[in-house]
């Protein structure tokens, strides 16, 4: 259930529509319980111990995943396996991920270190989305074979999608997670079809995988830390609601650790409002790579790319197209 690059390392499902009798059963949370029950998913997703299948919807396609989120001390483990399409795993411990693809005996690895303070590559709420979003509790339904409390935020402005999420009663841990249209319609939903929840850590079932790396190539994608400004680049009229909460330097292609060239960089932005994410790319204009310019939406996650004299700029995000457009005409070069 998460968003960005990260997004796609989210799965899950469409398990169907409210029942008719939840419809009616509608309130606006106070302030403080909203904020409780934010707090309480924020956290079930950082320290509850949990495996299970995923299943994404979107557009018509199914996907599913197998994941496991294990927390030990400090110690955070989490593992999102593929189930459908060409193999791939992602492996992650505390900040290093690793990402596999078995039939071509490669894998990625990668330092994140905002992952410091999330603690995990799938989706999480944050409490200050409460200031760009409504709390609504619509009820109660069963997922996954579990009682969840149905939950929804309503934007406040035309900048951001709503979002349904279910939540398990007894752990708090969101077992369902639909984007919706201003008039309600589902664009995507991500859902545990199978989940055990408390279970007993295995941290070795996660790290296995990148114990046994001998027959891969490694390739390291270096993350350094930067600034809009300092790289060249300012936003004239910043998104409403929505924070920088990290920039980098990375490379355009992850590189094997004795490559005797330094590959091209672009610079990553990501934005949140505390639930949706936007990602801003800019690097090199490159005519073999970047051959037209392009608009579209696939499920809630909105795309566009467009050429800005010598730059490339990508921006990406589970929002409005509109909310991508104002970003890609707020940014401006400034050397």
């Amino acid at each position: 259930m998460a968003r960005v690059f990260d997004r796609w390392v989210r799965t899950a499902a469409a398990v169907g529509c409210l029942v008719p009798a939840l419809a009616a059963a509608q309130a606006v949370a106070p302030g403080a319980e909203a904020k409780s029950r934010l707090a309480r998913l924020h956290q079930a997703a950082l320290q509850q111990n949990y495996q299970g299948t995923m299943v994404f919807s979107a557009a018509g396609v199914l996907s599913s995943s197998r994941v496991a989120h294990y927390a030990v001390g400090d110690q955070s483990y989490e593992l999102i396996e593929a189930l459908d399409g060409r193999q791939q795993k992602i492996v992650r411990h505390n900040e290093l991920v690793y990402t596999l693809w078995p039939q071509s005996n490669v894998a990625v690895l990668e330092r994140r270190e905002r992952l410091g303070s999330r603690g995990t590559l799938l989706q999480t709420v944050e409490t200050r989305a409460l200031e760009q979003y409504v709390l609504r509790v619509e009820g109660r339904e069963r997922i996954a074979g579990r009682e969840a409390e149905v939950i929804l935020l309503q934007p406040r402005d035309a900048w951001r999608y709503a979002q349904r999420l279910w939540a398990d009663l007894g752990s708090g841990l969101m077992l369902r997670s639909d984007v919706l249209t201003h008039d309600r319609q589902v664009l995507e939903s991500s859902a545990f079809s199978l989940i055990e929840i408390g279970v007993k850590p295995q941290p070795e079932a996660v790290t296995q995988p990148i114990q046994r790396l001998g027959s891969f190539r490694l390739l390291r994608a270096r993350h350094e830390q930067a600034q809009l400004e300092t790289e060249g680049w300012t936003l004239t009229r910043p998104l409403p609601g929505f924070v920088q909460s990290s920039c980098v330097r990375r490379p355009v292609e992850a590189q094997a650790e004795d490559s005797p060239t330094r590959g091209e960089h672009m610079v990553q932005a990501v934005f949140s409002d505390g639930l949706a994410h936007v990602s801003l790319f800019i690097e090199r204009y490159d005519a073999k790579r970047h051959r037209k310019e392009l608009q579209s939406t696939l499920g809630a996650t909105s795309t566009l790319m467009q050429r800005r004299g010598e730059h490339w700029i990508t921006v990406m995000g589970d929002v409005p197209p509109g909310t991508l457009r104002q970003l890609l005409d707020s940014l401006e070069r400034r050397r």
